[in-house]
């Protein structure tokens, strides 16, 4: 009788960083992080307008995105998503839901970087759009767009995906 053969343990991005260095290099330490936006609708318009931003990505290319970023102190994920929210785009918004997280890696400044992202929906609820308050200096544009039309604009597939689930969780909140 044939035994099946085991496959080998598959790679994932940590696997791959740690403990498969070749002797005499070392791998790359991780570092987790953790930030918090979302998608942020302004419910008064047909249009369901949604506020993003711009900002420039290490290779210099501009890329449209969800506003996010890193909680303060004790904030909570959905404190630090109201937050960053205004910070990034002016606008003001009170959260209707949880959307989510995502997750990604990348490799900066000699280590990697896991980074989990918690999206939130939001109901705009005051504010003007304007990038004067980004503390960080990271976005350089914003915009709003129509919800329908986000799919289109938006740089990442993920965030494409979160936007989706607005779309599904949104009429319950309207």
């Amino acid at each position: 009788m044939a035994h099946p053969v085991p496959s080998a343990p598959k790679r994932t991005p940590l696997t791959a960083s740690v403990g498969s260095a070749a002797p005499g290099h070392h791998s790359l330490p991780t570092v987790e992080e953790i930030s918090a936006g979302g998608v942020v609708v302004d419910t008064s318009t047909s249009d369901l307008n949604v506020a993003i931003i711009a900002r420039f990505n290490r290779g210099g290319r501009l890329e449209w995105c969800l506003p996010k970023g890193h909680p303060e102190g004790r904030e909570s994920n959905e404190e630090a998503a109201v937050r960053e929210v205004e910070e990034e785009t002016g606008i003001k918004g009170r959260v209707l839901a949880t959307l989510g997280s995502i997750d990604y890696w990348f490799t900066v400044s000699g280590h990697r970087v896991h980074k989990t992202v918690h999206h939130f929906l939001l109901e705009a609820t005051g504010g003007l759009l304007t990038i004067e308050n980004d503390p960080d200096h990271e976005a350089v544009d914003v915009a709003w767009v129509p919800l329908a039309d986000l799919g289109r604009k938006l740089s990442f597939p993920n965030e494409r995906r979160i936007v989706d689930l607005a779309r599904e969780v949104l009429p319950g909140h309207v």
